[in-house]
C-alpha cells in the first residue's frame, strides 16, 4: 500500500499543487455532489407522492427534506461562485459535510420506528464521498469518516440501548454498522489515495512537460543561433536537413547519396563587395599577451567588427588568424554594397587606432576592397564554415595585401559604385602586389572624411568585459502565464468541451494508434484494486456472519468464494513469491509469471476484474438465494396474536429478518468496488453498475420484496400506523440509495476514466518531448562539435558564456599542417561551360570532403581540422593533449602526436591522387609542417569560432607556401623531431621566408616508413 503514496514533490510545486491545482480538479465533484444530493432529496419527495403517501401527514419528514432542498440549494449557489474565490473551497466543504451530517441525523428519528439498520446506506454515501468528491486532504477527509461513522454509531447505541429487549439484538447490529463503516472508509481512503496519487503524477507531469518544453525552446534557439552563426538564413535549412541525417544515420557519418557525388552548398550570387582586413602588428601583439588576453582582445575587436558589419549591412564570412573578411550584397542584393564595404573598413580603421592609443601597442589595420560576382556556400563535411570563391574575392585579397595600414585599399570596379560619395587618392604604384602588376588596374586609396576630426582629440578605447549576451532562458517567457496555461490544459472540466485529443462524449482518443496503445498498457497496480476488492467481500461476509445464523449452504458458498479469491491473489502477487519458488521444484517456476501477464494483458485484466466484481455482488446476496422468491409472511396474517411471535425475528428457513436491509447494505459495499478498479474502462464500469443496479432493484423491489414488507409488519405490528415513512421504508429507501450510488460511482467513474487517459496522454507528450529534446541536444552537439573541437564543444554546450569566460588555452607541443593544392587555382576558370566557377568548386568540394572523411579514421582521431583557406587544408595535432608538461619525458611524449600528423599528410597525397584517377586530373599536394607552442581560444561567445595563434601556426604557414609540390616541407626542429620517432628527412637548404628571414628547411622522405634506429641525413 506503501507504494500508492508517490513521495512528496518539491516545497514550491507542493504548495502549489494543494493551493490550486487539487482544489481545482476536485471542484467540479463538489458542484456534482451537491447536484446529486439535491436531486436525491427531490427523489424522495417524488417516492413519497408515488407511493401515496400523504406528505401533510409527516411534518417531520417533510420539514426536514424542504430545509435541506434550500439549504443544499443555497450551498450549491456559493460553490458556483466559488470558481473565483479558491481559498474558500475547502471551508465550504466542510460546510457541505457538516450539512450532510446533520441531514443523515435529521433521517435517522424521523419518520417512524429507529432501527439499528436505519440510514447506514446514507452515512456510507457521506463517509464515502468526504474522501472521492470533496477536496479535503486526507487527514481532514479521514477525519469526516471517522466523524460520521462513530456519530452514527453512537446515536443508535445511546437511543437504543435503553429500549427493552423486545428488539433484535443490537451489538450485533451495531458491529455490522461498524464494519460497513470501516469498509466505506478504507476503499473511500483507497479511493482518495488513488486519484491523489494519480493527480500528483499528472501534475508533475505537466511540469516536467513544461520544462521540457522550456529546454527543447533554449535547444532550438541554441541549435539554430549556432547554425546561423555558420550560415546565413537561405542556406541554414538545407544544411540543418544534412545534419538530421547524419544523426539519424549515425554520429558524424554522412547518409547514402543518390550518387557518387558529395552534396554541394553553393551558389553565385552578383553585385556583391568584398571586404579584407588584417591586423598589421599582431605578432607582437601576440608575443606580449598571455593566453587569455590575447582572446579577450580578439574577442573584443573582432566582436566590435562584428558590431560595425551588422550596422553597415555586412556579412562576416571568416577569420583566418588576425585576418578578418565580409561581404556586403549578401544573402539579398544591395544597391549600396560598395558604399557598405568602404564605411566598414574606414570604421575599421578607426577602431584599430582607438585601441593602439588604449594600449600603447604598435598596431594597425589594412583593409581591401573589391566588388564583383562570387560563389558562396559551404563545402566539405566537417568543421563547416561559410565562405566565398572568385576571382573578385581573390583579387580583393590582394588588394589588402598590397594596402597601406590604416587606409582602405579600393579597386576601380569599387570605386566606380561609390559614385563620388568619397574622395580618394591613387595608390603607389612600386608597392603594388605582383597580382595587381600583373593585371595592371589602377587602384586608389580612400581619404576618410573624418580623419582631420578625429585627430584633434585623443581617442578612448575600453575592453568592455561586462558586456554580456543576454542568455536564452532570459528570451524565453518564464512567466506565470505559460504555466497557468499547461496546468489550465489539465482542468477536469475540460472533459466535457471539444479537445483535439479526446472525444467528449466517450472520452476515447482521436488517434486510434494512441487509443490502441492505451488499452494495451500495462497495469501493475491492478494486484492492489484485487487486494482492497476482497476487503470489500471480506466486510460481506463479517456482516452476514453477524446477522444471520451462519446456514450451512452460506458458509459453503463462502468458502468456495474465499478459495476464488485467493487463488485471484495468488495470481496477482505471485511476483512476490519469486524467491520460495526458485527453491523449489523447477515445474512450479513458471508461478511468478502469472501477476506479470496479468498486468501486461488487458484482456486477462478485464476478465479477472469482472469475475472479482460479480463473485461481491453474488456473495453480497448469497443469504437470500437460499429463500423462495414468494412466501407467506406470518406477520402479516390476521388475527394474529403479537405475543405469539414477540420473540421472534426469524421466517421460516431461520432466516432473521433483519438480514434483508443488511443484504441491502452488502449490495451498496459491492457498489463500491466498482469504483476501486481505477483504471477498469468506463463502459464497462457502465455496463457493471447498470446490470447491478437493475439486479438489485429487481431483487429488492420486485421478487424478494416480501422480506423488505415483512419486516414492516413485524415492526410496526401492533401500532396505530402501521405504514412507515419513506425513510423508514427498507426496500424504498434501498431503491433510492442505490440509485444515488449509481448516479455517485458513475461521475466519479467518468472523472477517473479523463484522469486516467489524461495520464497516459501526458506521460506520453512527455516522452516524445524528452526525445526531441534530446534529439535537438544531439544536434546541437553534433552541430557545435561541427564548429569547434570535441574536447571544447562540451564547455557550450547549454551554456551562455560571457566575453570573458570564453575558451582559451596554450599548448607547448602543438603539430600544425597546412596542405594546399597550388594547381587548383590554375585549374579554377569562371566560363558559361563550368556555371561561373560551380564545378570547379564541385570538385574542390570532393577533395576537401574526402580529406574530411580521414578524420573519422580511428587512427586519425587526434587530428583536428581548424579551418580551410581556399584550396588550402589547415589541421592540428597535439590539441587535446594537457598543457603545462615540464619534464623532458613528458616533453618527448607530448611530441609522439608529430608522426599522426605525419601519416595524416601522407593519407592526404593518397586521396587526392584517387581524386585524380577518377577526375583526370594531375592535381599535387604541398604540405608544410612545424611545431611548438601555440595559444588556442574561441571567438566570439554567441558566434563561436576555434582558431589557433602563434609563431608555429605562422612557420607552418610559411613552410607550405614556400614548399614543393608533391613534398612536405618542415622546419629543422620539426626534422629533427621527426628523426627521433624513425622518419627520414633531408636537407633542402636555407631559402628566404617572409616575416621569418632565413631558414634553414627540411623535406620529409614520405617514400620510406619508419626505420628503428634515426636517420643520420640530418647530421
Amino acid at each position: 500500500m506503501a507504494r500508492l503514496f508517490s513521495p512528496r514533490p518539491p516545497p514550491s510545486e507542493d504548495l502549489f499543487y494543494e493551493t490550486y491545482y487539487s482544489l481545482s480538479q476536485q471542484y467540479p465533484l463538489l458542484l456534482l455532489l451537491l447536484v446529486i444530493v439535491l436531486f436525491g432529496l427531490l427523489a424522495l419527495l417524488a417516492v413519497a407522492w408515488a407511493s401515496g403517501r400523504e406528505l401533510a401527514s409527516d411534518p417531520g419528514f417533510l420539514t426536514t427534506v424542504l430545509c435541506a432542498l434550500g439549504g443544499f440549494s443555497l450551498l450549491l449557489g456559493l460553490a458556483s461562485r466559488e470558481q473565483r474565490l479558491q481559498r474558500w473551497t475547502r471551508p465550504l466543504s466542510g460546510l457541505v459535510w457538516a450539512a450532510l451530517l446533520a441531514l443523515g441525523h435529521g433521517f435517522l428519528f424521523t419518520g417512524g420506528l429507529v432501527s439499528a439498520w436505519d440510514q447506514v446506506s446514507f452515512f456510507l454515501f457521506v463517509i464515502f464521498t468526504v474522501y472521492a468528491m470533496l477536496p479535503l486532504g486526507m487527514r481532514d477527509a479521514a477525519a469526516a469518516g471517522l466523524v460520521s461513522s462513530t456519530s452514527h454509531l453512537l446515536a443508535l447505541g445511546l437511543y437504543l440501548g435503553p429500549q427493552p429487549g423486545s428488539r433484535p439484538a443490537l451489538l450485533p447490529q451495531l458491529a455490522a454498522n461498524a464494519v460497513v463503516f470501516l469498509c466505506g472508509n478504507v476503499a473511500g481512503a483507497y479511493h482518495k489515495a488513488l486519484m491523489e496519487r494519480a493527480l500528483r503524477a499528472t501534475f508533475r507531469e505537466a511540469l516536467s512537460s513544461l520544462h521540457s518544453r522550456r529546454r527543447l525552446d533554449t535547444e532550438k534557439k541554441h541549435q539554430e543561433h549556432l547554425l546561423l552563426s555558420i550560415l546565413p538564413a537561405y542556406l541554414a535549412q538545407e544544411m540543418k536537413a544534412e545534419i538530421m541525417a547524419r544523426l539519424q544515420a549515425g554520429q558524424g557519418s554522412r547518409p547514402e547519396s543518390t550518387n557518387n557525388f558529395h552534396s554541394l552548398y553553393v551558389k553565385r550570387h552578383q553585385g556583391v563587395s568584398v571586404l579584407y582586413a588584417d591586423i598589421v602588428g599582431f605578432t607582437r601583439l601576440a608575443s606580449e599577451c598571455s593566453p587569455k588576453e590575447l582572446v579577450l582582445m580578439l574577442n573584443e575587436l573582432f566582436g566590435k567588427f562584428d558590431q560595425i558589419a551588422k550596422e553597415h549591412e555586412c556579412m562576416r564570412i571568416k577569420i583566418l588568424g588576425d585576418c578578418y573578411y565580409c561581404v556586403s550584397g549578401l544573402p539579398l542584393s544591395l544597391p549600396d554594397h560598395a558604399i557598405n564595404c568602404v564605411r566598414m573598413g574606414l570604421d575599421m580603421c578607426r577602431a584599430i587606432r582607438k585601441l593602439r592609443a588604449a594600449t600603447g601597442v604598435d598596431i594597425n589595420m589594412r583593409v581591401g576592397v573589391h566588388s564583383g560576382s562570387v560563389l558562396c556556400g559551404v563545402i566539405g563535411l566537417q568543421k563547416w564554415q561559410y565562405d566565398v570563391w572568385s576571382h573578385d574575392v581573390t583579387l580583393a585579397n590582394h588588394m589588402e595585401a598590397s594596402g597601406v595600414p590604416g587606409r582602405v585599399h579600393i579597386t576601380g570596379a569599387t570605386l566606380a559604385l561609390l559614385a563620388g560619395a568619397y574622395a580618394v587618392e591613387d595608390a603607389v604604384m612600386e608597392h603594388r602586389d605582383p597580382y595587381l602588376r600583373e593585371l595592371g588596374e589602377p587602384t586608389y586609396l580612400v581619404i576618410d572624411p573624418r580623419e582631420k576630426a578625429l585627430s584633434s582629440f585623443s581617442p578612448q578605447w575600453s575592453l568592455d568585459r561586462s558586456r554580456t549576451p543576454r542568455g536564452f532562458d532570459d528570451e524565453l517567457d518564464t512567466g506565470d502565464a505559460k504555466f497557468f496555461q499547461v496546468i489550465e490544459q489539465l482542468n477536469s472540466q475540460k472533459q466535457w468541451k471539444q479537445s483535439k485529443d479526446f472525444n467528449p462524449l466517450t472520452l476515447y482518443f482521436r488517434e486510434k494508434e494512441m487509443e490502441k496503445e492505451y488499452r494495451l498498457s500495462a497495469l501493475p497496480a491492478f494486484k492492489y484494486y484485487a487486494a482492497c476488492t476482497f476487503l470489500v467481500f471480506l466486510s460481506n461476509f463479517i456482516i452476514q456472519m453477524l446477522v444471520t445464523n451462519r446456514p450451512p449452504a452460506l458458509a459453503i458458498t463462502y468458502g468456495i468464494a474465499f478459495l476464488l479469491f485467493f487463488l485471484l491473489l495468488f495470481i496477482c502477487f505471485s511476483e512476490y513469491l519469486t524467491k520460495c519458488v526458485l527453491k523449489g521444484p523447477k515445474m512450479l517456476h513458471w508461478l511468478p509469471t502469472l501477476s506479470v501477464l496479468v498486468a501486461t494483458r488487458p484482456g486477462l485484466r478485464v476478465a479477472l476484474g469482472t469475475a472479482t466484481i460479480l463473485l461481491i455482488f453474488a456473495m453480497a446476496i448469497a443469504s437470500l438465494v437460499f429463500l423462495p422468491v414468494a412466501s407467506h409472511c406470518p406477520f402479516q396474517a390476521p388475527n394474529v396474536s403479537s405475543m405469539a411471535f414477540n420473540l421472534s425475528w426469524e421466517l421460516p428457513g431461520s432466516l432473521p429478518l433483519i438480514s434483508v436491509p443488511y443484504s441491502m447494505h452488502c449490495c451498496m459495499l459491492g457498489f463500491l468496488s466498482c469504483s476501486l478498479f481505477l483504471h477498469m474502462s468506463f463502459e464497462l464500469k457502465l455496463l457493471l453498475l447498470l446490470l447491478w443496479l437493475a439486479a438489485s432493484c429487481s431483487l429488492f423491489l420486485h421478487s424478494h420484496a416480501w422480506l423488505s414488507d415483512c419486516l414492516v409488519a413485524r415492526l410496526y405490528q401492533g401500532t396505530l400506523d402501521s405504514r412507515p415513512g419513506v425513510l423508514k421504508d427498507p426496500k424504498l429507501m434501498g431503491a433510492v440509495s442505490f440509485f444515488v450510488f449509481f448516479f455517485t460511482l458513475l461521475v466519479l467513474a467518468r472523472q477517473n476514466e479523463y484522469y486516467c487517459r489524461l495520464d497516459f496522454l501526458w506521460k506520453k507528450k512527455l516522452r516524445q518531448e524528452r526525445e526531441e529534446t534530446e534529439t535537438m541536444e544531439n544536434l546541437t552537439r553534433l552541430l557545435l562539435e561541427n564548429v569547434l573541437p570535441a574536447h571544447v564543444a562540451p564547455q557550450f554546450i547549454g551554456q551562455n558564456r560571457r566575453n570573458e569566460d570564453l575558451y582559451h588555452q596554450s599548448y607547448e607541443c602543438v603539430c600544425v599542417l597546412f596542405a594546399s593544392v597550388p594547381d587548383f587555382k590554375e585549374f579554377y576558370s569562371e566560363s558559361n561551360i563550368n556555371h561561373e566557377g560551380l564545378e570547379c568548386l564541385r570538385l574542390l568540394n570532393e577533395i576537401i570532403a574526402d580529406f574530411d572523411e580521414l578524420l573519422s579514421k580511428p587512427k586519425f582521431s587526434g587530428v583536428e581540422k581548424i579551418k580551410t583557406i581556399g584550396s588550402t587544408y589547415m589541421a592540428a595535432t597535439g590539441l587535446n593533449a594537457t598543457s603545462g608538461q615540464d619534464t623532458q619525458q613528458d616533453a618527448e611524449r607530448s611530441c609522439s602526436h608529430l608522426g599522426t600528423m605525419v601519416e595524416f599528410a601522407v593519407a592526404l597525397g593518397s586521396k587526392l591522387d584517387v581524386i585524380n584517377k577518377h577526375s583526370f586530373n594531375n592535381f599535387r599536394l604541398r604540405v608544410g609542417l612545424n611545431h611548438g607552442p601555440v595559444v588556442a581560444g574561441v571567438i566570439g561567445a554567441q558566434k563561436p569560432q576555434y582558431d589557433i595563434w602563434g609563431n608555429t601556426v605562422n612557420v607552418a604557414s610559411r613552410m607550405e607556401s614556400t614548399g614543393v609540390l608533391g613534398k612536405i616541407q618542415v622546419t629543422e626542429e620539426t626534422a629533427w623531431a621527426l628523426q627521433s620517432l624513425g622518419y627520414t628527412c633531408y636537407s633542402r637548404g636555407i631559402i628566404k621566408v617572409k616575416g621569418k628571414g632565413q631558414l634553414c628547411t627540411y623535406f620529409l622522405n614520405t617514400d620510406l616508413t619508419r626505420t628503428g634506429p634515426p636517420s643520420a641525413t640530418l647530421g
